[in-house]
C-alpha cells in the first residue's frame, strides 16, 4: 500500500520496435544512482515486492528457473521463468509470463541508464505496459532513492494516473488505447 502521496512522473524515452514482426517496448530510464543501487532493486525479492508488479522465489542474481509471483492487491498468481542471462550488475534477462525482459544498466552521468526490453507477442498491449512500467520505475526510483512508497500495481495503479499514461503513451506509440478488464 502507497503511503505518501505519488504523482506520475513526466513520460520518458520509450520506443516500440519492429524486429521482423516481433515486437519490442524499449523503455529507457535515468537514475541518479549507482548500478549497484539499481541492480538490487532489480534483483532481490524483498526489493521487488516494493516496486514491480510481481516479487520472486530467490534472488534473480543467477540463471536457472525462478517462480515470479504476480500481486494485484489481495490476489496471487505464482508463473513459471527462466533467468537466461546474469552479468553483474549491467545485465539481467528473464522469462515471465511468456515474455522476455531485458534489463540493461550502464554508468551514465553520474548515475545509472536502466534500458529494459519487454518483448511483446504484437503490439496491441505496448501503451497498457508502457504506462504500467513508468509507474513501476517511478517507484523504484523512489525505493532505490531510500523514499519507498510500497508498490503501486495492478487494479491499484488506476488509483494513481495509469489511464492518463495509458492514453498519452498510445498516442506516442501510434497504438490503439486500450483498456484492461476491471475486475
Amino acid at each position: 500500500m502507497t503511503t505518501r502521496q505519488y504523482r506520475p512522473s513526466p513520460l520518458h524515452q520509450v520506443d516500440l520496435i519492429d524486429d521482423g514482426g516481433r515486437w519490442s517496448l524499449v523503455f529507457t530510464r535515468d537514475f541518479p544512482h549507482g548500478r549497484d543501487a539499481v541492480w538490487s532493486a532489480l534483483t532481490e525479492p524483498g526489493e521487488l515486492r516494493e516496486w514491480a508488479p510481481y516479487t520472486a522465489d530467490r534472488p534473480l542474481s543467477s540463471t536457472g528457473p525462478v517462480t515470479l509471483v504476480m500481486i494485484d492487491g489481495e490476489k496471487h498468481e505464482e508463473l513459471p521463468g527462466e533467468i537466461t542471462a546474469v552479468q553483474r550488475p549491467d545485465l539481467l534477462e528473464y522469462t515471465w509470463a511468456g515474455e522476455t525482459l531485458r534489463w540493461e544498466l550502464r554508468e551514465h552521468g553520474g548515475g545509472t541508464r536502466l534500458r529494459l526490453t519487454h518483448r511483446l507477442p504484437d503490439r496491441t498491449r505496448a501503451a497498457m505496459l508502457a504506462a504500467g512500467w513508468h509507474i513501476c520505475l517511478d517507484v523504484a526510483a523512489e525505493l532505490v532513492a531510500g523514499t519507498p512508497l510500497g508498490p503501486i500495481t495492478g487494479a491499484n495503479a488506476l488509483n494513481y494516473g495509469w489511464s492518463d499514461l495509458n492514453r498519452q503513451y498510445s498516442d506516442r506509440l501510434g497504438v490503439e488505447v486500450l483498456e484492461p478488464p476491471i475486475q
